[in-house]
């Protein structure tokens, strides 16, 4: 059964630093979502906006050293705003989701997004307010128990927080109710 795993990180390094170990054990850069809030105007990194190459070598070769390195190599990275919430950074099948006309207004921003990759709606929420306080989200497309417990075991070890997964979503039938999540609290 498919499933996404999700967690949230508290800072670039630790985007970072799951990123480079999933890539490290062998994780598709199409597998793996991050959303982060843009925080280009404090100067931490720069970007180059709307930037959707297949493998983000526009936006790493702008972005910089450390944290835009490797979010250079996700597929499909750019930048987007989300009404009353602000500039995000997001790259992976996420940015497919927030990118939808629809996801905006009908299904209320980032937790609308999540609840299309199939989150319910009371996880799917708690990670936006998280986003919305500054920190990341990073998720991976998983095909297996084994790959599963593998990315839980490179959040686990890079500290991070809310680690669930959720049933993906059918393709076929979007507003389909059959996700599941599995909360892990650390």
């Amino acid at each position: 059964m498919n499933k996404a795993v999700f967690c949230i990180a508290r800072t670039n390094e630790q985007v970072e630093r799951i990123v480079s170990e999933l890539k490290a054990a062998g994780f598709s850069n199409t597998d793996i979502s991050v959303l982060l809030p843009d925080k280009s105007g404090t100067h931490e990194f720069g970007h180059e906006k709307h930037t959707k190459s297949p493998e983000g070598t526009a936006v790493g070769g702008t972005i910089g050293i450390g944290t835009g390195a490797i979010l250079g190599w996700l597929a499909g990275i750019g930048t987007l705003a989300i009404p009353g919430l602000g500039p995000f950074i997001a790259a992976g099948p996420i940015m497919g989701a927030l990118s939808g006309a629809a996801v905006g207004a009908a299904t209320g921003g980032v937790a609308g997004a999540l609840i299309g990759l199939g989150i319910p709606e009371y996880e799917a929420k708690r990670y936006e307010g998280r986003i919305q306080g500054g920190n990341a989200l990073v998720s991976v497309h998983t095909t297996s128990s084994e790959a599963r417990s593998k990315v839980e075991d490179i959040f686990e070890r890079a500290n991070a927080e809310d680690i669930s997964s959720a049933d993906e979503a059918e393709p076929k039938h979007p507003a389909s109710p059959s996700s599941t999540v599995e909360p892990r609290h650390y």
